[in-house]
């Protein structure tokens, strides 16, 4: 596992725009994939966006065009662009990593959270 720190969270106006950030206690290389998720009060916790070691991004349909995750491996950091945001957006942000290993036949996947970094979005 990697230690990981969002940053970048606040209030923001609906149609506005945020700039959430990862930063990673080790190398995000060595990571399956990275990402964002959310979880908003009384709701489970739901996938944003992920960006593969080969740089490979997805996006639930109902955020396509409008969330964009990236990264820098130099810096260690992931970002999550956030556009036109609303008031349904507003949750806290969650930055994942994902590892898989291999061996003795046996597949395991460890995850990796940060603390969280709160959006909220008013109208």
């Amino acid at each position: 596992q990697v230690l990981l720190a969002e940053s970048g969270g606040g209030l923001v106006q609906a149609g506005g725009s945020l700039r959430l950030s990862c930063a990673a206690a080790g190398n995000i290389i060595a990571a399956n994939s990275m990402g964002w998720y959310r979880q908003a009060p009384g709701k489970q916790r739901e996938w944003v966006a992920s960006i593969t070691r080969g740089g490979t991004t997805d996006y639930p349909d109902s955020l396509k065009g409008r969330f964009t995750i990236s990264r820098d491996n130099a810096d260690n950091t992931v970002y999550l662009q956030m556009n036109n945001l609303t008031p349904e957006d507003t949750a806290v942000y969650y930055c994942n990593a994902a590892f898989s290993t291999y061996s003795g036949g046996i597949i395991r996947r460890d995850d990796s959270w940060g603390q969280g970094t709160q959006v909220t979005v008013f109208s």
